[in-house]
């Protein structure tokens, strides 16, 4: 399986890593919290380290630890504005359910 960017998140990030300067594409994870037990991390990665996993989606990169790997597998990020609200949306095929609040997510 992959993991990977629709052109909506792709224009987004590149637009961002432009105005950065720097920077080859993005680094996913998850982490626990929550009262579901898991949160999706995200941030702007400038090089690859030795333990990523490394996927390429619309010319950029998506980086992944090994870790988060089984709960990110087959995940398509998307970049929504809806209304006034705008963000990262994660398409995630192994997601059980979701918090209320939304901010964190079980398998």
């Amino acid at each position: 399986m992959t993991v990977s960017l629709t052109e909506s998140a792709a224009r987004h990030v590149s637009s961002y890593l432009a105005k950065r300067g720097k920077g080859i594409g993005i680094r996913l994870g998850v982490k626990t919290t929550g009262c579901s037990g898991l949160a999706y991390k995200l941030e702007y990665a400038d090089e690859v380290t030795p333990e990523d996993v490394v996927f390429d989606s619309q010319g950029l990169k998506v980086l992944i630890d090994p870790k988060s790997l089984p709960y990110l597998e087959g995940t398509e990020l998307d970049f929504v504005k809806e209304g006034l609200n705008e963000g990262f949306r994660f398409n995630n095929p192994n997601e059980r359910g979701r918090c209320g609040c939304g901010e964190s997510f079980r398998i």
